[in-house]
């Protein structure tokens, strides 16, 4: 059991990483759409994906631009929106909103303050938010609807 726990743990800390990494274009920066923000949707099905999210984030914040604030801000910003999505497990259509907030809001104030990007905070914040809710409402929820025909396997 535990063999298979690990390989699911590596399984998805990979796929958030490869995602973001091979998508680094549109993964990072002051208009962003993190694909991999997708998978914020599996703490529906689990709590046990909470972490593996969290070190599939810190990977793929290792590559960012952005350097140790993104590593710090940006993986924190994630682990709350995973949190957030099993703590609204129960509402389904709530679920990936909290990586939509918990995003917008830190990763928003991370570029606006250490980078300076050159826009009002609010708007910053904003486009962050929009980005995640493309990642988490148009791809993670019709994921999550898809994945929870196959909840067993969770």
């Amino acid at each position: 059991m535990k063999t298979k726990y690990l390989a699911e743990a590596a399984v998805i800390a990979a796929i958030y990483a490869l995602l973001t990494i091979v998508l680094a274009p549109i993964s990072y920066g002051a208009v962003q759409v993190r694909i991999s923000e997708a998978l914020t949707v599996l703490p529906f099905f689990t709590p046990a994906a909470v972490p593996r999210l969290f070190v599939g984030c810190i990977a793929a914040n290792i590559m960012s631009p952005y350097g140790l604030a993104d590593l710090i801000f940006g993986s924190a910003a994630s682990l709350i929106g995973a949190i957030g999505s099993y703590l609204l497990r129960k509402k389904p259509l709530l679920v990936p909103l909290a990586p939509v907030i918990s995003n917008g809001i830190i990763v928003g104030a991370m570029l606006y303050y250490v980078y300076e990007v050159p826009l009002p905070l609010i708007v910053q914040m904003l486009y962050v938010a929009l980005g995640e809710v493309v990642a988490c409402y148009a791809i993670g929820y019709p994921l999550m609807k898809y994945l929870n025909k196959y909840k067993r396997i969770f």
